[in-house]
């Protein structure tokens, strides 16, 4: 598994759809995230990992999760974010298809939120691994990326208008 996320960060960067701007990457041992915008990642991002077997329902070893994150500190804000991808879910669910789950983050349910995939007992060492994972991160982000960027500029409007009125 050395150099597993290194790989997919090279082949998300060269296959992410340039008119999204810059893609920005961190691969870490046993996981990627991949934004837009600012140099550190925000709290909506994308995102494949290894997770523990216990999360996920018919794996022994581990399991891969990827997709799309929402990770704000509280519970209304997450939904909203969901609620608006969902809104749009016959949309991007051509591109990334039934096997997405919207709803609860996969061992923070209580307040985060996802739109991804999992996949049972992958082989970590599996050449073709880095190029599979590199492809749904890609399906993730030119279907949700243009629906995210809807609502946060419906929310950067709101923002412009209240502070006119004060």
């Amino acid at each position: 598994m050395e150099g597993l996320f290194d790989e997919v960060a090279d082949i998300v960067r060269g296959m992410a759809p340039p008119e999204l701007g810059e893609v920005r990457v961190r691969a870490r041992h046993y996981g990627i995230k991949v934004w837009f915008g600012t140099a550190e990642p925000g709290r909506e991002h994308y995102e494949a990992q290894v997770i523990g077997a216990r999360e996920v329902l018919g794996a022994k070893q581990c399991a891969l999760e990827v997709g799309f994150h929402s990770e704000y500190p509280k519970t209304a804000e997450n939904d909203a974010v969901l609620a608006t991808i969902v809104a749009s879910e016959r949309q991007w669910r051509r591109v990334v298809g039934k096997e997405a789950i919207a709803g609860p983050f996969l061992g923070r349910a209580d307040v985060w939120r996802r739109v991804s995939e999992t996949w049972p007992d992958p082989d970590l060492d599996a050449p073709e691994l880095p190029l599979e994972i590199a492809l749904r991160l890609v399906d993730y982000v030119s279907a949700l990326e243009p629906v995210r960027r809807v609502r946060a500029s419906t929310r950067t409007q709101v923002s412009q208008r209240a502070a006119r009125k004060k």
